[in-house]
C-alpha cells in the first residue's frame, strides 16, 4: 500500500495526530533513507527532520543520507532496501536538479516504502510546482517544474497564506486549471494512501482558481 506524506516545517515537532498517524504507518523501521536538498554540502544532514522523528518516538536500525558524495548505483541500492524515504527540505531547486541528475524518480516510485517530504522535498514529491521569484526563488525565475508525480497534485507547502493568498491565487491560478494545488502553512501536513487524501492542520486547496479550506481529517 503506497503512503505518502507531504510535510510543511514544523515550528518545534510533530503535533500529537500526524506523530501517531506515522508511528501506525511506518509499521517496518529498519532503514531510513534521506535524500538531500543541498547535495554538495555536507552539513544538510537531516538532523533537524530526524528530530522531528525521534520526539515522535519512530527510530529506525540504520540512516542513509544520499548526497553527491556517495555513487549512484548504491544511492539507487540504498532506495530499493528502504522501509522509509525522506526528502529534507531546503533548496527545492537544488533537490530536483539532483533527483534528475541521480536518476532517482523511478527507484524512489517503485519502491514499497513509505515516502516523506519537508517542505523542499514535499514540493519535489508532487506532480509539477511553480517556481517564481514572488515565491522567494531567484529573481525572474518564472516556470513550472517536474516533480516526482507521486500524486497527481502540487504542492505549496509551509507558506504564508493568510498575509499572501492574493499571491497564492495569482501565482497558482494558471496551474489549477491543470491540477489541484494544495497549499499549507506550517505545522501541516497532508498524507495519501492508495488515492486516500488525508489533511492536517491548516490546508487549501484551488482547483480552477478556486481557492477552499480543506476539512482537517485528524
Amino acid at each position: 500500500m503506497k503512503t505518502h506524506y507531504y510535510l510543511g516545517w514544523f515550528t518545534d515537532f510533530f503535533p500529537e495526530n500526524l506523530s501517531k498517524a506515522l508511528r501506525e504507518d511506518l509499521t517496518e523501521r529498519k532503514s531510513l533513507v534521506m535524500v538531500s536538498s543541498d547535495p554538495s554540502d555536507p552539513e544538510v544532514d537531516g538532523a533537524v527532520e530526524r528530530s522531528w522523528l525521534n520526539q515522535a518516538g519512530i527510530s529506525f536500525d540504520e540512516y542513509h543520507l544520499i548526497d553527491s558524495s556517495i555513487e549512484r548505483e548504491v544511492a539507487h541500492a540504498s532506495i530499493r532496501d528502504a522501509s522509509a524515504i525522506f526528502l529534507l527540505g531546503g533548496d527545492t531547486l537544488k533537490q530536483n536538479r539532483f533527483l534528475k541528475e541521480f536518476k532517482l524518480a523511478e527507484p524512489i516510485k517503485t519502491s514499497a516504502a513509505l515516502v516523506m517530504g519537508a517542505s523542499a522535498g514535499a514540493i519535489n514529491m508532487s506532480a509539477k510546482w511553480k517556481c517564481s521569484e514572488r515565491f522567494g526563488y531567484p529573481l525572474g525565475m518564472d516556470t513550472v517544474c517536474d516533480g516526482l508525480a507521486l500524486d497527481p497534485f502540487s504542492v505549496l507547502s509551509h507558506f504564508d497564506l493568510e498575509n499572501n493568498m492574493a499571491l497564492v491565487q495569482e501565482e497558482l491560478s494558471a496551474l489549477s486549471e491543470e491540477m489541484d494545488v494544495y497549499a499549507s502553512n506550517k505545522d501541516c501536513a497532508l498524507r495519501t494512501r492508495e488515492g486516500h487524501l488525508d489533511i492536517f492542520g491548516d490546508v487549501y486547496a484551488m482547483s480552477r482558481s478556486q481557492v477552499r479550506k480543506v476539512e482537517e481529517t485528524f
